[in-house]
């Protein structure tokens, strides 16, 4: 007489392949932060050395407004990311000035951020007591960057601060005498292709993430 088989079926482990929204929404924003930091660093590596740009002995008074035009358009191809970085620290210290319209912008990237880019998009948005779809969430979103832009103090310190930062470079490019800066044709094409990477880097992070984080 046989003996009865005894051994029970082995038991498989079962694991969910899925992280928690949460998980994969905080890996979102470090990812995109990351990139930002990155394109940051990278372009600032491009930069000219600030003695270099603060030289005195190479200021002088243009003699016609075309002689200023072709300085600026020379300056400019030289010294194009020094001239951003003066840009952007006007713009920081116009708004770190102005803390009303500096907690406004913070708060739309912020509503930005989190109820849209990096929201998983298996989750709808529930507030006061109803759900929003990601149409309605988007529509939101962009009437209230209108209205901040448009109908607060953010855009008129935003425009300001750009029109006085465009301002200095301006001044610096026509009165600084470009006759000791030297720059080939290969280099310009470089440097205008990093010029523009600075910029359309920080969207592609942006999107990547973004994108990772609504699947």
């Amino acid at each position: 007489m046989a003996a009865p088989n005894s051994s029970a079926p082995a038991i498989l482990p079962i694991t969910n392949p899925q992280q928690p929204d949460t998980q994969q929404s905080s890996s979102a924003v470090r990812t995109f932060f990351a990139g930002i930091s990155d394109t940051v660093r990278s372009g600032l590596a491009h930069r000219r050395p600030w003695p270099e740009l603060l030289d005195r002995s190479a200021l002088s008074k243009p003699e016609s407004i075309s002689e200023a035009t072709l300085r600026i358009r020379k300056n400019y191809n030289y010294f194009r990311v020094n001239y951003l970085t003066v840009i952007t620290a006007v713009l920081a210290i116009s708004l770190l000035t102005n803390p009303f319209s500096l907690i406004l912008l913070t708060a739309l990237l912020a509503a930005w951020i989190f109820l849209y880019l990096f929201r998983q998009s298996t989750e709808p948005l529930t507030a006061f007591g109803r759900q929003f779809s990601d149409r309605e969430t988007l529509l939101f979103l962009i009437v209230s960057t209108v209205v901040v832009i448009f109908l607060t103090s953010v855009g008129s310190v935003l425009v300001s601060a750009l029109m006085v930062g465009v301002a200095i470079v301006c001044v610096h490019g026509a009165f600084r005498a470009p006759e000791d800066l030297f720059l080939d044709e290969q280099e310009t094409q470089n440097g205008v292709s990093g010029f523009l990477s600075f910029f359309t880097g920080s969207a592609q992070a942006a999107a990547t993430a973004a994108v990772g984080a609504r699947v």
